[in-house]
């Protein structure tokens, strides 16, 4: 057992844990993180691989949640041009195009404008966009602007029906690669990084914490002491909390499947489109890899987190017929060369639905003893801090929605 007491334990290498120790250690903290598999081997690998503001949460006056993560999207692109860029984002509108039935702004146009019955007005969709063009105060992204798309060549892989789009800014990033820059730098800094070793155990003595590790290889066992304890976990943060902590608590984590389907390339222009379905969801085709294109994401409850999260059947069906109902090219199941899928680890707030879900950090301090945080993430994959300075931001900029 090492005698010598670490500032910062962080348990989870993925882009929450790892910026957290990319951040700790740029001020200067002693910090030590375990992953039990490789970095961004679970959920901050398998978003969207987009970072944004999160448009669709306006719809749940989220607006500080927003404003946080468009300001975090500037810094982002910014610091890292290599692995991430603008893209422009086609909203085809048409008149037919409802809500979310649980959010609150369908249930106040619901009491104010009962006529409409559950479908977005095109003014209000209008306001939502001036509401992100603005919120962050946005310097580099080009603002939204209207779009003819009958005679825009973003119209020409669309249904004759929709007329006329909304085109906005978002960006994509490569989500891998962001969390080991994070682990990197945090390594550059004087951060101790070890991937395949799992936390197995972590007790109070006194004043800090004694954290048993085991190497996943070899099975050998080591140990670390440190002052605070991260359980940056992912979908494994409840399992930490009362298996390997052993602690009682009430706060809970749901899990909440996101997956994806991935075709030969539908259209030939760079830009993505964000499409509204009649149940009120939200999904993205982006072009991907130069000759496929990406559509997702689902909603969909995940109830074990030891199962690999894969995309079902009704899953890829559902994403299917939601691109149906906007391309000329209707797909089938032959057409989809890949999925995949990853965990949202939301925090259990009692919503009726997992897209109700808050999609906002909660963090879970516990000073007694040995200090302790647990970390219920938002939208899977959200960086925390920019890569060329420190700084603690709890990032709502990269997700998948």
């Amino acid at each position: 057992m090492t005698d010598h007491i670490h500032d910062l334990f962080i348990i989870g290498g993925g882009i929450n844990g790892c910026g957290i120790a990319r951040d700790a250690a740029g001020r200067g903290l002693s910090v030590v993180l375990a992953e039990q598999g490789d970095l961004a081997s679970a959920t901050s690998s398998a978003s969207t691989k987009l970072f944004h503001g999160g448009l669709r949460y306006l719809e749940y006056f989220e607006f500080r949640l927003v404003r946080e993560a468009l300001i975090e999207r500037e810094t982002l692109l910014q610091a890292m041009p290599h692995i991430s860029w603008p893209m422009r984002f086609v909203l085809p509108y048409h008149d037919s195009m409802r809500f979310e039935g649980a959010t609150p702004t369908s249930r106040l146009l619901n009491v104010v404008m009962p006529w409409m019955k559950g479908r977005r007005p095109a003014w209000l969709i209008r306001l939502g966009l001036f509401l992100y063009d603005h919120l962050g105060g946005r310097e580099i992204l080009p603002p939204t602007q209207l779009v003819d798309l009958r005679t825009a060549v973003e119209g020409e892989p669309l249904l004759s029906k929709f007329e006329t789009a909304y085109e906005y800014s978002d960006c994509w990033v490569e989500d891998a690669r962001l969390v080991a820059l994070n682990a990197r730098d945090a390594v550059n800094r004087g951060a101790r990084v070890f991937t395949r070793t799992k936390v197995i155990a972590a007790d109070r003595l006194e004043d800090h914490w004694v954290v048993t590790l085991e190497d996943v290889e070899t099975g050998e066992h080591s140990t670390e002491r440190a002052r605070m304890l991260i359980n940056a976990a992912g979908p494994w943060v409840g399992n930490v909390i009362a298996n390997t902590l052993r602690l009682n608590s009430r706060d809970g984590v749901r899990l909440v499947r996101g997956s994806h389907i991935v075709t030969k390339r539908l259209y030939d222009h760079e830009k993505c489109y964000f499409f509204q379905g009649t149940d009120g969801r939200i999904i993205f085709a982006i072009p991907y890899e130069t000759d496929f294109t990406l559509i997702g994401t689902t909603d969909a409850e995940h109830h074990v987190v030891s199962e690999k999260p894969l995309c079902t059947e009704d899953e890829r069906d559902y994403l299917i017929h939601f691109a149906n109902g906007y391309f000329k090219r209707q797909l089938t199941a032959d057409d989809v060369v890949w999925t995949y899928s990853g965990v949202r680890p939301l925090y259990d707030d009692g919503s009726s639905s997992a897209t109700a879900a808050t999609r906002d950090y909660t963090l879970k301090v516990d000073d007694t003893g040995g200090a302790r945080s647990s970390i219920f993430s938002g939208a899977r994959s959200r960086p925390i801090g920019g890569l060329p300075r420190p700084r603690w931001r709890r990032s709502k900029a990269m997700s998948q929605t």
